[in-house]
């Protein structure tokens, strides 16, 4: 198995460390893919592009990341010994996603959150479906880690350094060892004359040993110990691209290899440019024989072109007042068409006996309608009479009555 229990575990939501735990999830994803050889059978075989360590953590491009959800989310069903077939970009999202939690569901992974938040195709959900899916495919194909295999030392020197791998430098070691010897105190000095006194008054121990020293380390075991350490005690000097002294070698190189080669380079240039100089007038004489006998055609084509130009220039002419004449006789062809319509109008109205009909429905409407208002007048005037004999009897009835009660 590739891990009993989850990499980080989050036991609160709210906890600053929680914003992160999707990215933590996605590193692990990646490292489980490439446990199941998803760089061969995913992105080479199947054509499709690598995803980075946070391509799921943030959302960036729906689409995008949503196809590459769900056929993430296939090859590892399938890698899981399920069949399932590849989502397609027009595919419906919806029975894409219902299948895969339904997969889920059927290898008792719990699912506590709406289908609709896969559908970005980013987020901590989509991570959490992946991660899954990882883990499956994982326990399916058994895998399980070797022991770190150590390669036996290799008993053979090691190859010597090139001057380009060179592990120290000249310039660097005078460098360090002149910084060292500045930053000594001048107490810790040893001057010469006090190297003289102790040189005095060893030199005699030291010529007059009491006793032959003799090694005790065997001879084999030192030579294989200084081939061992024979590479590392070798300093090689890298040459300095500033240096004059290289650079004059290098020219004294280039010179003598230039003089070696000068001898049959020379004779071979010589009848290389023999045979061009040849070649070139070979070419020349050509060229002028050609333009001999093209002389004639080319002047009777230039001529040919000059009366082309002026036989256009005349066509040019001619078509501007084609044109002109075009426009005007257009513009004389609206004018008579409009004449036309008006006498046409005209014409029609002179022997349309139509407007004589309306006019003597228009008189016997008028007259009825005279008639009908003599009635209202009539009407009128005789309620007007009866008013005013009405009004006249009550004005002599009431002049009566008054000269009666007078009288009385």
């Amino acid at each position: 198995m590739f891990r009993e229990t989850p990499k980080i575990v989050i036991e609160d939501a709210t906890a600053p460390s929680a914003a992160y735990a999707p990215s933590v999830r996605m590193e692990d994803l990646i490292d489980k893919l490439k446990i199941l050889n998803y760089d061969t059978e995913f992105v080479q075989n199947m054509k499709m592009k690598p995803i980075n360590r946070h391509y799921f953590v943030v959302a960036t491009n729906s689409g995008e990341q949503f196809y590459m959800f769900t056929s993430l989310a296939a090859w590892l069903i399938r890698k899981s010994g399920t069949s399932f077939e590849q989502p397609q970009e027009y595919d419906d999202p919806n029975s894409t996603i219902s299948m895969i939690l339904d997969h889920l569901r059927a290898i008792d992974v719990a699912v506590e959150f709406p289908p609709n938040k896969l559908k970005q195709g980013a987020g901590e959900h989509a991570i959490y479906v992946l991660d899954c899916l990882a883990d499956q495919a994982i326990r399916v194909v058994n895998f399980k880690w070797k022991k770190v295999e150590i390669p036996p030392e290799d008993p053979t020197p090691e190859p010597e350094i090139e001057d380009d791998d060179a592990e120290l430098i000249l310039e660097k070691v005078e460098e360090e060892m002149l910084a060292e010897y500045e930053e000594e105190d001048e107490d810790d000095v040893l001057h010469v004359d006090d190297i003289t006194k102790l040189y005095g008054q060893n030199m005699l121990d030291i010529q007059k040993p009491e006793n032959i020293l003799e090694s005790k380390t065997d001879m084999e075991e030192w030579k294989l110990e200084l081939e061992r350490v024979l590479p590392q005690l070798k300093v090689t000097v890298k040459t300095d691209s500033r240096d004059w002294r290289a650079h004059l070698d290098q020219m004294k190189q280039h010179r003598s290899n230039i003089y070696a080669n000068l001898g049959n380079t020379k004779s071979q240039l010589e009848r290389l440019y023999s045979d061009i100089a040849s070649t070139l007038d070979k070419i020349k004489t050509r060229e002028m024989y050609v333009n001999r006998q093209l002389e004639p055609v080319l002047n009777e084509f230039q001529t040919l072109q000059e009366e082309m130009s002026k036989v256009k220039e005349q066509y040019r002419d001619v078509s501007g007042g084609v044109t002109e004449r075009t426009r005007t006789l257009n513009k004389l062809t609206d004018e008579l068409e409009q004449v036309k319509r008006e006498m046409d109008e005209r014409g029609s109205s002179m022997t349309d006996g139509t407007p004589l009909i309306n006019i003597k429905k228009t008189i016997t409407k008028m007259k009825n309608e005279i008639s009908e208002m003599n009635v209202r007048i009539g009407v009128l005037e005789y309620s007007l009479m009866c008013t005013r004999v009405r009004d006249r009897t009550q004005l002599q009835e009431d002049m009566n009555s008054t000269s009666s009660s007078l009288m009385i």
